[in-house]
């Protein structure tokens, strides 16, 4: 009953197209950014065409800084997403994680960027990252924790990880083995489409 309400829902929404652009802000670091592609090949981009195939009616600004901590965007924050977006999608934390930062640290940035998105009815899209493994089980169990956590206090939409499928995929990477190549883009919106039209969803239901 609930997946029919839900379907009849986002159908009539999708009829509504004619409305103003649900305005998504992707708040990143270079996978957001595009390291190494073209503009048109960067995770915004293309994921904002999978939701105009889909019928939503968006714009998908691109946000993100290569090399950025979720500490840098917070402090970019205000800038980088400006008055009138209606969501952001939170895609920080890559970079910590590979430098092996401080666990607290990165949940307290990715807290407070949360806060003050939600403070300005922003609604939230929380795109996880899990720790190198080779950091040890300590590390490993205290970094992965953060985005599932915060995700549920907060009460925002989580993808658990950002990379499931592509990590260590080498035909889905660029020679570094880090940053998704356009192959592995397209496979990262196919994972990720299903939530950000949650994300859209929730906007227009006014759940923020």
């Amino acid at each position: 009953m609930a997946l029919t309400c839900f379907a009849i829902v986002a159908a009539t929404l999708t009829a509504a197209a004619a409305e103003r652009p649900v305005r998504i802000v992707m708040l990143g670091d270079s996978i957001a950014a595009g390291l190494g592609l073209p503009v048109g090949e960067a995770l915004p981009a293309k994921l904002e065409k999978a939701l105009k195939a889909k019928g939503l009616n968006v714009t998908v600004e691109n946000a993100g800084v290569s090399g950025d901590t979720p500490a840098g965007g917070l402090a970019r924050l205000d800038w980088s997403v400006a008055e009138g977006t209606d969501a952001v999608i939170v895609e920080l934390g890559a970079n910590d994680a590979l430098r092996g930062a401080d666990p607290k640290q990165t949940r307290a940035a990715l807290d407070a960027i949360i806060r003050k998105l939600k403070e300005r009815k922003i609604a939230v899209l929380l795109t996880g990252m899990l720790a190198p493994r080779n950091f040890g089980p300590d590390y490993v169990a205290a970094f992965d924790k953060i985005y599932p956590e915060l995700a549920a206090a907060h009460g925002v939409l989580l993808y658990p990880f950002l990379l499931d499928g592509i990590a260590g995929e080498a035909a889905l990477n660029q020679p570094d083995g880090i940053h998704p190549n356009a192959a592995g883009v397209d496979a990262l919106v196919k994972g990720l489409t299903p939530k950000a039209e949650e994300l859209v969803l929730r906007v227009k239901l006014g759940m923020r």
